[in-house]
């Protein structure tokens, strides 16, 4: 099942990975950086999402944002780009015949921004960022909120955009140096997947991406913690719904409890027969919606629920996330869930090596840190676990230690009271 992939390093360190599946029509060739608010300083906080936004606006050979997106549709894709919190990416599909061109425009975007227009670019990074506040200037994005808590002082708590007073003070030398900082070969990433001739893939990387100078790994900054209890925030603000967040601190990828850890995601949630949806929404009526699902980290794995209700509900809700999650520290799931759960990620592994992107986040984005994991032995990880493998990892992960939880709306004094007690008699 696992593609051919073949990895190649440039003579100024840059990594160029092809990752060949025959089978597709469209190549999708992605950029990814170790950058990201894990690598910034407090007053360097959502300088990392600056950067991203300004690469778009022109470069040497496109002086304007209209010329470099018109380069770039006209190849007929759109370049996309996303800043995390430990990496950044920027991704074209385009045509197999077309992959020469789409390096050459990504080679251009990345070495030679422009960085022009500054200031128009910053008050469009301020409205983006004015979603998450209220008129009173509180902050009301719960999944930032929650990962805040979860991480304390670590960079990982920190907003991915950052602080309005860092963004309106942030200037072409702060862009600069990030930029020579972050986007340097040995910093950085190219992954091409799709139906791709490795060798070609390596010749247009080596002519269109020598140009980036070869600078160095940038550390992150290690994690550790010391997180005794649930840490818990409520946060007014006003409407009609009610938006509650619980976070797990979970394992990463490279431990070997993680394809447990997604046997129990999937036991959690993953459908509308799985517990989480059925008995808070079709059995009980809570909320409309719930979900969960795994962020996956460099060194860690965030396990996060979410939903929003009407603020009567809160209570109810919230405890029945809790007491649902820690029903699976103490049963096994049945065998036909675990047969369900094993097919359920067969399917959705299948149907990514149908998907170019989801092919180059595989190979690429995870490489950035560590060896990609083989398809074949992902199947063959989920094909081994047992129930009582998730009941050891659900002990392990679902715990008061680990746990954030940050609730946002409005809540009568006595709601709050409500609320605080599930929290702190979670057991």
């Amino acid at each position: 099942m696992s593609p051919h992939v073949v990895t190649y390093e440039l003579e100024n360190g840059l990594r160029v990975v092809a990752v060949a599946l025959p089978h597709l029509h469209t190549a999708t060739i992605g950029v990814f950086v170790r950058v990201g608010s894990r690598f910034e300083a407090p007053s360097d906080n959502g300088l990392s999402h600056f950067v991203e936004h300004m690469l778009f606006r022109g470069s040497d050979a496109y002086p304007t944002s209209r010329d470099l997106a018109f380069a770039i549709e006209s190849l007929g894709g759109t370049l996309d780009a996303e800043t995390g919190r430990d990496l950044s990416l920027f991704h074209i599909t385009v045509e197999p015949t077309l992959i020469d061109s789409g390096l050459a425009l990504l080679g251009e975007v990345v070495s030679r921004p422009r960085l022009g227009e500054i200031d128009l670019e910053r008050s469009i990074i301020i409205e983006e960022m004015r979603e998450d506040y209220d008129e009173d200037g509180v902050e009301t994005h719960g999944e930032d909120i929650v990962r805040g808590l979860l991480f304390g002082d670590h960079p990982l708590g920190q907003r991915v955009i950052g602080s309005e007073a860092n963004v309106r003070r942030f200037g072409e030398a702060d862009l600069r140096r990030h930029l020579a900082r972050h986007y340097c070969a040995e910093n950085m990433l190219v992954c091409v997947a799709g139906p791709v001739a490795p060798g070609d893939v390596v010749a247009s990387a080596r002519a269109h991406m020598s140009a980036l100078p070869a600078g160095q790994v940038v550390a992150a900054p290690p994690l550790s913690f010391d997180q005794a209890g649930v840490r818990y925030r409520y946060i007014a603000r006003g409407g009609s719904q009610t938006d509650v967040h619980v976070l797990f601190r979970a394992v990463p990828d490279i431990d070997p409890d993680y394809m447990a850890s997604v046997g129990l995601l999937r036991a959690i949630d993953d459908g509308m027969s799985t517990p989480l949806h059925y008995e808070l929404c079709d059995r009980r009526g809570l909320a409309y919606s719930v979900g969960a699902l795994i962020e996956p980290l460099a060194d860690t794995a965030l396990l996060d629920l979410s939903s929003s209700t009407g603020s009567a509900n809160v209570s109810a809700l919230l405890r029945g996330m809790l007491e649902l999650v820690g029903r699976f520290r103490t049963d096994l799931v049945t065998a036909a869930e675990l047969t369900r759960i094993k097919r359920r990620y067969r399917n959705d592994l299948f149907a990514a090596m149908d998907d170019g992107y989801a092919m180059a986040n595989w190979f690429g984005g995870t490489m950035l840190y560590y060896p990609p994991p083989d398809l074949d032995q992902r199947l063959a990880q989920m094909d081994s676990i047992s129930a009582h493998d998730i009941r050891e990892v659900a002990r392990r992960i679902l715990c008061p230690d680990h746990l954030a939880i940050a609730v946002v709306g409005r809540l009568s004094k006595a709601r709050q009271g409500e609320v605080r007690e599930i929290v702190n008699t979670w057991r």
